[in-house]
Formats: C-alpha cells, structure tokens, sequence
C-alpha cells in the first residue's frame, strides 16, 4: 500500500473497501409546497331586468378593460405606442425619475425574498444569524502560529493529514459541513495539546468521527476508521483519543466555520454551479494551506467567492450586495485573493494534489482545470 512519508510519519491512503457502510442520506433541499389559491365565481343572488343587466355589464366590462389595460404587462406590449408618441415620452422627466428609481431599487438585491414563503429558510431572523456567526467566529479561530508550540510535528505533517482526510471524506461521500468541522476541531485541539507524529493520524480520523456524529444522519462505525487507517490503530485507542479530545474542547462542536458563511455569501452572489464548485475548490486549498489559518472564516469564504467569481468572469467583480452581505469589501479580500490564486496556480503540482484530483472530476465541473485569475496577482 502506497504512503506519504514526512520524517518518517507515514498517513496511509484511504482503503476502497469501508464494509457496509449503509446509505447515507442527508435530508436536503426540502421545498415548502403550498397549494395554488382557488378562485370563486360570484353567483348572482338578485334578478335584474334585462336593460339593467345590459348597462351594468357594459359598465363593468369598460371599467374592467381600464383596469386591465393598466394592471397588464402583456396589453401594453401587445398594443406598441407610436414611435413619435414614444419620443415625445422620453423626453419627459418622468421617464429619467422612472429610471433612476429603478437603478437605486436593483443596486442592493433582496436575496431572501425568493424564500419568503419557505419556512426552513427563517428569513425573518437570517440576518440575525449572521450577525451571531460573525460575532463569535473568533471562538472558531486559532492561533496561526500554534505549530510553534508542538514539539513533535510541524505544519507539512498537517497539510498531509487534511489531505488525506479530504479523500477519505470523498470516499464515504459525507456532506461538506463534515469536512470544515473536521479541520477545525483538528486545530483547535492540536492548539491546546501537544501530540506524538505518530498518534497525527489517530488524531484525524478521531475528528472525522466527532464532525459526523455532530452533522450526519449515519455515522460512520468506528470498525470504518480502523479499517481506512490500516490498522494503525485499535477500537480502544480511537474511543480514547474521541474522550480526550471532547474533554479539550469542552464539548464545544457548535462553532462557525468557513462553509456557513459560503453558503450565504454564494446566495449574495447570485452563483450558479460552476461558481459554487469554484468557490469551494479554493476553500478546500485553503483548508490543507496551514497559512490561510490567519484570517477568520467570514474573510475567507467572501474571498473564496470573490476569487471564484472573478476567475470566471475575467475581471474584478464584487458586487454591493455582496459587500452588503459580507460586510468585506473589495479592498479587504484582495491580500487573501492573491493568495488563493497562487493555491490555485499550484494545486496540481507537488504530492498534496487531493483536493485538485477531487475537483478535476465531471461531478465538480472539473473546475480545478480552470484558469486562475492570474490579473489579480498585478
């Protein structure tokens, strides 16, 4: 079995074989059906004569082509007014008054309104969430220099980890709140207690284990990570390690990594899937990159999808409403972008080429084969 050797630490390649692993199925993107209003005919209760009848219905049919004609977007496109009647409105005030209203309207997108009616997506209180993530996303953060202190391994054996972690995560196809979680429980425990190279491992799949009990609705069962780690490790040692570490971090699991501001920073953006897929390419480089533990979460998803969005469009682009959103502006996010795009630059090269093998695939629009957008290092 092929291995990645680092000072004689040896992380093992994710066996195929897992056993019955099960099906794993999250509950995803449930929509909120709501019936179509019904619409009732008025019966008449009261007898009209028949020149009564006649005049009160010629009434109303005028009265309600006036109201159609007025309401309906499709009577006015069907009837086209004259050009010399349309000139002499343009050249009125009230056109310019028109326009410039809807230019301040459309600057800052209401991105919750599509959502409004679906009770799962709690737009009433959305941005009251964000605004919680962003107050104690310190709580998440580490010191970004904490390697200094383990006296055992280094930063080069952690990129090797989160490497592997990222295929084995791939492997068991769990959600992707799973692998953020994983790093960052890693970090957080490496910062507070030092450990032997070769208990790096054991410490790794620990993590995977706690990330999925706190996120999956099947878990893996610990026979899985013993077989995934080639039995490096026993049962015992791997229910040992997960005591240790919960008694650490003080059963603290609820923390916001970098995925729950992508998702929304995303919606900010308007993005289709090639952008999603993008943004998350270079979210997962900046999470085996043991130097992108610098900045804090909500600076590096805003800058993952200003760096996606502007290698597919081929020049800056960041929008108000992602300004907005993100609170982050261009200015803010160019430093962390630039180093994004030389993780991007390199991602294929070297042995740590994980997570560019992984989005070099159909599934993931094989956006790692993408070109970098190499303007923004100008």
């Amino acid at each position: 079995m092929e291995t990645v050797n680092e000072n004689k630490h040896a992380i093992s390649k994710p066996s195929t074989n897992f056993g019955e692993m099960g099906n794993r199925r999250a509950l995803r993107n449930i929509e909120n059906f709501v019936g179509a209003p019904r619409s009732y005919a008025c019966p008449v209760t009261k007898k009209q004569s028949t020149e009564s009848f006649a005049a009160s219905q010629a009434k109303k049919e005028q009265l309600s082509l006036a109201v159609y004609q007025v309401a309906d977007h499709k009577s006015v496109s069907d009837s086209p007014i004259p050009m010399v009647k349309e000139l002499e409105y343009m050249k009125s005030g009230e056109s310019e008054i028109e326009m410039e209203d809807v230019s301040e309207d459309t600057t800052l997108v209401d991105i919750d309104s599509a959502d409004a009616k679906n009770p799962l997506k709690v737009v009433d209180y959305v941005e009251d969430i964000y605004e919680t993530y962003r107050n104690i996303e310190e709580t998440s953060c580490v010191d970004s220099d904490y390697m200094a202190t383990q006296p055992d391994i280094n930063d080069r054996m952690r990129a090797i980890l989160i490497n592997w972690l990222i295929e084995v995560h791939c492997k068991f196809e769990l959600m992707d709140e799973t692998l953020y979680l994983t790093v960052n429980i890693i970090d957080r425990f490496l910062e507070r207690q030092n450990v032997q190279r070769k208990k790096l491992q054991l410490v790794g799949v620990t993590a995977l284990l706690l990330a999925c009990k706190y996120e999956e609705v099947s878990v893996p069962i610990v026979e899985d990570l013993v077989q995934i780690s080639d039995h490096a490790y026993r049962h015992q040692e791997i229910l040992g390690m997960e005591w240790l570490m919960v008694k650490t971090l003080q059963f603290n699991m609820s923390v916001p990594t970098p995925y729950v501001f992508m998702k929304r920073f995303l919606q900010a953006a308007q993005s289709d899937k090639q952008m999603e897929f993008l943004s998350y390419f270079l979210m997962e480089l900046c999470l085996v990159d043991y130097n992108m533990l610098r900045y804090r979460p909500s600076l590096l998803a805003a800058a993952a999808v200003y760096t996606a969005q502007c290698s597919l469009k081929g020049y800056k682009l960041w929008t108000k409403t992602s300004q907005f959103h993100s609170t982050y502006s261009q200015d803010q996010l160019i430093e962390c972008s630039r180093l994004m795009v030389e993780l991007h630059q390199k991602s294929g090269t070297g042995k740590l080429t994980g997570v560019h093998r992984k989005y070099s695939a159909y599934k993931y629009g094989c956006v790692a084969k993408s070109e970098p957008a190499l303007f923004l290092l100008e």
